[in-house]
């Protein structure tokens, strides 16, 4: 056998290579579209060069791709081994940026190097989700298991309490989009529709007043009790929520009149139609429709955007990507970077159910998790389903911390995955 052979087979043993494939094809379009929205015909051709966006984000993906590699060289048990403390720094770091982090676009959650930024939130995501499967991991007893829920919150609510922190709403939502792995292991659905009923107070809340938003929790509490049937414990119960309901609607007025910052109350408002203002908040998100809808079925043709090449569509390297992507190549080739991403899902969470250990499985959750809260929360946002709160499309949103953080998240999951 010729030397290195063996421990190439070591290397590639047991790696699915269909997700591989998956994480190659959206890394590929997302350069791609990268490159188109910052094409010029009349400039000189450069494939690469540090100036350019394109230039820079190849070798955000060639970084990645190394590290890619180192992680399924390592031993897979100091994933679970040092999940502790790679989840510690990494709080620390992203603490220590709400102190000497630089501000870009009214956020603080960037260290800058020379001309290269990073944003070390997006490590935070890939510790959380360690950390996160370790504990569920961990044997409990019936005592244990009645505090577990609130150790594990506390979990995700450190680094989102200093997302907020940082002014990056944003990554804050995205630790909550852990639910979905709490409700994988065992998390109680009578709570999770709580939550969705919190959704809906706080539509109503921001849309109308607090008045409606008392009125509506006020006739659910009626239904409630009727149908409880006399019940005098849940009928109790009912008040109590509806309590705890009637003071959310008050912290919610608060939080959106005190906490949020003005640009990001003008655009709440303007996603509910309770203002208007076309040149102002309302830009990005007209510009992403038109740009989107000109596309039409097939688009418009590669290196063929208007609107993208005109500069109509802000931030369309990053947060609006999306828009470049649905103009030049329209809804068919939008419905297949959609089925990529859903395809990516749908194959973490059957190699989760298939892994050996109760941390693979877990730990797939809370990628997945991430993903599908990215993708949903981003092209939501460039269509006006949800307020534009600045989150990227994963591997192809222009962005290295991105781009390193999601390669963290997938290739963990690939050498962890490769041994069930």
């Amino acid at each position: 056998m010729y030397p290195g052979i063996e421990n190439k087979s070591r290397f590639t043993k047991g790696v699915d290579k269909y997700l591989l494939m998956i994480y190659a094809a959206l890394v590929f379009i997302g350069w791609l579209a990268i490159y188109s929205s910052t094409y010029d015909a009349l400039a000189e051709v450069r494939t690469f060069s540090l100036t350019d966006f394109y230039g820079r984000q190849l070798l955000w993906i060639l970084v990645s791709a190394v590290v890619g590699v180192i992680i399924l060289l390592i031993d897979s048990n100091i994933f679970q081994t040092y999940a502790g403390i790679i989840y510690i720094v990494c709080m620390g770091l992203i603490l220590l940026v709400v102190f000497f982090g630089a501000d870009i676009n009214g956020a603080k959650s960037w260290i800058r190097i020379g001309s290269f930024t990073f944003q070390p939130i997006e490590l935070a995501k890939f510790a959380t989700a360690l950390m996160l499967a370790k504990f569920f991991s961990q044997g409990k007893t019936t005592l244990e298991r009645r505090t577990q829920w609130v150790f594990a919150f506390g979990l995700i609510l450190i680094p989102a309490a200093i997302a907020i922190l940082q002014k990056d709403t944003g990554s804050a939502l995205v630790f909550f989009s852990f639910i979905i792995l709490f409700y994988r292991e065992g998390f109680s659905t009578s709570l999770i529709l709580l939550g969705l009923l919190a959704i809906f107070v706080f539509v109503i809340a921001i849309k109308f007043n607090e008045l409606y938003a008392i009125a509506c929790l006020t006739v659910l509490l009626i239904v409630a009790c009727v149908f409880n049937n006399g019940n005098t414990k849940k009928i109790i119960r009912n008040f109590v929520v509806y309590g705890s309901f009637a003071l959310f609607v008050f912290a919610v007025n608060f939080a959106y009149t005190q906490i949020l910052q003005p640009h990001q109350r003008q655009r709440i408002d303007t996603i509910f139609g309770k203002s208007v203002d076309p040149k102002g908040a309302d830009f990005n998100l007209n510009q992403s429709k038109i740009a989107i809808g000109s596309g039409g079925f097939f688009g418009k043709g590669y290196l063929h955007g208007t609107q993208t090449k005109l500069n109509f569509v802000p931030e369309q390297r990053t947060d609006f990507i999306f828009c470049s992507i649905g103009e030049e190549f329209g809804f068919l080739g939008s419905i297949i970077l959609i089925g990529l991403y859903i395809t990516m899902v749908i194959r973490i969470i059957v190699l989760s159910e298939k892994a050996r250990t109760d941390f693979t499985r877990i730990y797939g959750y809370g990628v997945a998790s991430i993903i599908f809260f990215h993708l949903f929360i981003n092209i939501g946002m460039t269509i006006g389903l949800i307020p534009v709160i600045g989150i990227p499309l994963p591997l192809v949103s222009y962005g290295g911390s991105s781009m390193l953080g999601f390669t963290l998240l997938i290739f963990t999951f690939l050498k962890l995955s490769a041994e069930y």
